[in-house]
């Protein structure tokens, strides 16, 4: 997933971690130079702050949904263990002719490995997670009858399924206020000022925290979202960013470099974030020094 579901964390148990440093370095924060991935900050906002981003956030886009292309908890998993370094849009692409012959795990596994890897060519590292995906089959008949499991643990020893992607399938299958942290959950979390922490487990465990509960089973979407279509790696489109007036990362992006560099979504994209969408109950809110 290139997120959330984005996707990027989702990745199989063997994969390459993704990691970043507790500490970058900036050699100079002018708003010519390079952009540090992350703001030197910690994190600092208000909990009236917090619930204010998601307040925007859920009346923008009030049910967010995965963008990647399921019709039961089974089909959901395997879309989430393909999506592992790979893109949403990719995915979709190879599994929309699969999942009409195999949306089983006993279909699966009469589809056979090989077949499985012609349907799923396209994306990258195919032939490891073909085997993954006849693996998890094979267990789940096995030891579920089936069904996808509805816990952590269970999920979690299905080959290919991490704690990011058992978080995905909790919460997009089951309903479960689970946060999964992406590569975009990961650096908007820091880079607002909603958590701190080096890690994606330890980000996990800050935004647990800190997201109000009436906003926590579609929170990690959001977050996806924004950071997928505005507050993008290399240069956040801050000039239509909906909590710009909140978020402590500096130095925004002026319109004018938007405009230089086209880097500007169409307004919207995401269905989270656009100009001014939202705004308007939080002019008081301040930010701790």
């Amino acid at each position: 997933m290139e997120g959330i579901l984005g996707h990027d964390f989702l990745t199989l148990r063997h994969s390459p971690r993704i990691t970043m440093d507790a500490k970058p370095k900036f050699s100079s924060l002018r708003r010519a130079g390079p952009r540090p991935a992350q703001s030197p900050h910690r994190a600092k906002l208000k909990p009236a702050v917090v619930h204010e981003i998601f307040r925007r956030f859920a009346a923008a886009n009030p049910e967010p949904k995965s963008e990647l292309e399921y019709h039961n908890p089974y089909t959901l998993l395997v879309a989430v263990v393909l999506s592992a370094q790979a893109t949403d849009a990719g995915v979709n692409k190879a599994t929309r002719s699969l999942f009409k012959i195999a949306d089983t795990p006993e279909k699966m596994l009469a589809l056979g490995e090989e077949r499985l890897r012609e349907a799923i060519k396209s994306i990258g590292l195919y032939r490891n997670k073909a085997k993954n995906v006849i693996a998890l089959s094979e267990k789940l008949v096995r030891e579920h009858g089936g069904q996808v499991p509805r816990d952590r643990e269970s999920l979690e020893k299905l080959p290919g399924v991490g704690r990011k992607s058992a978080n995905v399938v909790l919460n997009v299958a089951f309903g479960e206020p689970t946060m999964a942290v992406d590569t975009h959950v990961f650096r908007v979390a820091r880079r607002i000022g909603l958590a701190d922490g080096p890690t994606p487990l330890a980000v996990e465990q800050q935004l647990l925290k800190i997201v109000p509960p009436e906003y926590a089973r579609h929170a990690h979407h959001w977050l996806i979202l924004h950071g997928r279509y505005v507050c993008k790696a290399k240069k956040p489109e801050c000039p239509r960013c909906l909590i710009n007036d909140l978020c402590l990362y500096e130095p925004k992006t002026l319109p004018s470099e938007l405009r230089l560099s086209g880097n500007a979504s169409a307004p919207g994209a995401s269905g989270v974030a656009g100009t001014d969408a939202g705004k308007g109950s939080s002019s008081k809110l301040r930010r701790k020094s």
